[in-house]
């Protein structure tokens, strides 16, 4: 039968893969004779917005999809949340090797792009004039975010309720396998408390005449070739390595709250006049769903000193640990970075 596409394009996170990306997928192979998945928020940790890997992520998508597995490529698709150019890019590339690695020509096939245009989240499908979209209907299912709530919250409600809302919104071997890592998962636990944190977080909040905007600083001390991290003693994040650098005080500025959090966490004993005169850059980091506590803007300061040996430091307060490491090798640190830190980091020192 004569496809009307070569290659349809199917970016999504997949978190999980429900039944509404599955009739979108059947669609697609209706009409293309490959279907590539980008699976985004690759290269990133564990957090209750993306609890499973790409590879675990792919595993959802071959089982749900079994009879067109071989039909199917499954890339990672890196996020780029300051700069759509990458973003785009990256896409375009990855798209290109995929066809490239089946043995066409990304020049010359007839690629598409499918999906859910719904609502201001599907902006992305606009952002590829050269593929032709197909829109999908919208299939009745409850959204992935949803999914997750009723995955986490599966010993605090309704444990029954739970499972069949799960399962009956989900391709029957990813409900499987969501019900293995719930029995059987070491990170379920930490998500469920992670989960649990930011509820009560949130709650805290939720009498306030408006949503709470937080204030906060990071600091990206490098020095001979290291950039300075700390490991992260609580919830959120409990156990990432991070920025150093925390909330701002109602009485301070910003960079005085950037140099207390830096000393705070790191005891880091260069002298204040130096820090600030070590001073290269800074830049505000202020992408919508940064934090998962709620909308957090960050101000980020780049100190920088070339050359000589590396100052002694030790975890403190939030910290319980803090380090050295090689800008190189705090690059690809991506699913052991908290929230945005590999983003920062990226902006201000290239990535490796």
């Amino acid at each position: 039968m004569l496809m009307e596409y070569d290659y349809l394009v199917f970016i999504g996170r997949f978190e999980p893969f429900h039944n509404g990306h599955a009739a979108v997928a059947r669609h697609a192979l209706g009409k293309a004779g490959k279907l590539v998945f980008l699976v985004g928020s690759a290269d990133t940790p564990r957090t209750i917005r993306n609890p499973w890997t790409v590879a675990e992520r792919a595993v959802m998508i071959q089982a749900a999809l079994d009879g067109d597995a071989d039909r199917l490529l499954i890339r990672p698709l890196r996020d780029h949340l300051y700069n759509e150019a990458q973003s785009i890019a990256g896409v375009q590339r990855t798209v290109a090797e995929a066809v490239r690695s089946d043995g066409g020509d990304a020049a010359q096939a007839r690629i598409g792009l499918v999906g859910m245009d719904k609502d201001a989240s599907s902006y992305y499908l606009r952002e590829f004039p050269q593929w032709p979209l197909v829109d999908v209907q919208h299939t009745e299912t409850l959204s992935a975010t949803e999914l997750r709530r009723y995955l986490f919250e599966a010993g605090d409600i309704d444990f029954h309720g739970a499972l069949l809302m799960l399962r009956g919104n989900v391709p029957a071997p990813v409900y499987e396998m969501l019900e293995a890592f719930r029995r059987n998962s070491p990170a379920y636990a930490q998500l469920v408390a992670e989960y649990r944190f930011i509820q009560q977080y949130r709650a805290a909040w939720k009498d306030a005449p408006y949503p709470p905007t937080f204030v906060t600083t990071d600091a990206v001390v490098v020095h001979s070739g290291h950039v300075l991290l700390v490991r992260r003693r609580a919830e959120p994040g409990k156990g990432l390595w991070a920025l150093p650098g925390g909330f701002v005080g109602q009485d301070e500025g910003l960079l005085d709250a950037c140099l207390r959090e830096l000393r705070e966490e790191t005891r880091l004993r260069i002298p204040l006049p130096v820090l600030k005169g070590s001073l290269k850059g800074r830049h505000v980091f202020d992408h919508p769903e940064r934090s998962q506590r709620g909308r957090t803007i960050t101000h980020a300061f780049h100190f920088d000193f070339p050359a000589g040996e590396l100052p002694e430091v030790r975890g403190g307060d939030d910290a319980d640990k803090a380090r050295w490491i090689p800008v190189s090798e705090a690059l690809e640190m991506g699913p052991k970075l908290y929230e945005d830190h590999l983003h920062i980091l990226e902006f201000f020192l290239g990535r490796g």
